[in-house]
C-alpha cells in the first residue's frame, strides 16, 4: 500500500458506526490495485451526529467519494445535492458521489441484489417476486426490482409498529412505477404466503432470519411451500447456506446465496465512482473463500 500511495492519490472512504469489522477496504483498495487506479480506501468511524461535518469533509478533502452504513444512511441523505431514483423513494443513501464539489447521493443495495441475480441468469423484468422484510435492505430491494421492471412485487413483514413504513413503501412503489402491482401482507400469514409463493417467479428473504443467533430458523415454515422452478435468495451472507436456502435447495429450487450481493452492490459503487468494472471474482476470493 505505502509504495503506491503518492501525493496525487485521491481518497475514498466509508463513514457509520462501527466500522471496525468492515470488508469495504479489503474490497476497494484490492481491486484499486489490480485495476491501477490511483486511490486510497478508509474506514471512518462516524456518528450521526457527525454525519454533517463528515459529508463537508468530503468535499473540502476532494474525496471521489464514501460510502455509508448504519445508522447514517438517512442523515447522509439531507446534505445530498441530488440524488438517484432509488435514493429519493427510498430516504436513504450508501453511496455518496463527488462531482467537482456537488455531492450525488445513491444506494446500491438493491441494485446488488438485482445484479446478483443476473449474475446466476436470472432477470427481474416482467418477474413476480415476493419478499420477506420491510428493513433498509428488504426496502432498497423492493424499490429497485420496480425500477428494473418487476411485474409484481409481494411484501411480507412483520406486523409491527414499522408495519406503516412497509405500506407507504409500497405506496411510493404504485406512485413511481403505476405498471408495477404491489402488495403488502402479514408475514405470519403463512397460508396467504404460500398462495403468492405459488404464482412467484423468485422469492427473497431480506430479513435478518438465518443469520446467527437465528440461523436455525427460517422465514419459510412449511418446507412444502417451495417448489422446483422457484428461485429463492437471501440477503443473509453469513451463513453462505442458510436454513431456508438448505431445504429450499432439498425441495429442488434454484437457489443463490447473499454473498454475492454484498460484492454486487460494492460493484455497483466501485463504477459510479470509477466509471470501471469491479473485478468481482477477485473479491470474492478475496472476503469470502
Amino acid at each position: 500500500m505505502d509504495k503506491r500511495i503518492s501525493g496525487r492519490t485521491g481518497l475514498m472512504g466509508l463513514i457509520g458506526s462501527p466500522v471496525g469489522h468492515s470488508g469495504s477496504p479489503a474490497m476497494y483498495n484490492y481491486s484499486f490495485e489490480k485495476l491501477g487506479l490511483d486511490y486510497a480506501y478508509l474506514a471512518f468511524d462516524i456518528k450521526v451526529e457527525e454525519v454533517e461535518k463528515a459529508v463537508e469533509a468530503v468535499k473540502t478533502l476532494k474525496m471521489r467519494g464514501c460510502n455509508v452504513t448504519m445508522p447514517c444512511k438517512t442523515e447522509a441523505l439531507k446534505y445530498m445535492d441530488e440524488l438517484s431514483d432509488a435514493a429519493r423513494i427510498i430516504g436513504a443513501v450508501n453511496t455518496i458521489v463527488n462531482e467537482d464539489g456537488k455531492l450525488i447521493g445513491h444506494i446500491t443495495d438493491g441494485q446488488g441484489f438485482v445484479d446478483n441475480l443476473r449474475d446466476h441468469g436470472v432477470e427481474i423484468k416482467d418477474k413476480k417476486i415476493t419478499i420477506c422484510g420491510g428493513g433498509g435492505a428488504a426496502t432498497a430491494i423492493q424499490v429497485q426490482c420496480a425500477l428494473e421492471g418487476a411485474r409484481e412485487i409481494s411484501i411480507f413483514n412483520i406486523k409491527d409498529a414499522f408495519f406503516e413504513r412497509t405500506l407507504e413503501t409500497a405506496e411510493k412503489i404504485r406512485q413511481e412505477r403505476p405498471g408495477c402491482t404491489v402488495s403488502v401482507f402479514d408475514i405470519a400469514d403463512m397460508e396467504t404466503m404460500r398462495e403468492e409463493m405459488k404464482t412467484s417467479d423468485i422469492f427473497a428473504n431480506a430479513t435478518i432470519v438465518g443469520m446467527k443467533p437465528m440461523d436455525n430458523e427460517s422465514v419459510v415454515k412449511d418446507v412444502t411451500m417451495f417448489y422446483p422452478g422457484l428461485v429463492v435468495t437471501d440477503a443473509v451472507y453469513n451463513p453462505k447456506e442458510t436454513k431456508m436456502l438448505r431445504e429450499a435447495r432439498e425441495a429442488g429450487c434454484t437457489c443463490i446465496d447473499g454473498q454475492g450481493m454484498l460484492v454486487w452492490q460494492g460493484a455497483a459503487a466501485f463504477k459510479l465512482y470509477t466509471g470501471q468494472e469491479m473485478p468481482v471474482e477477485g473479491v470474492k476470493d478475496l472476503l469470502f473463500r
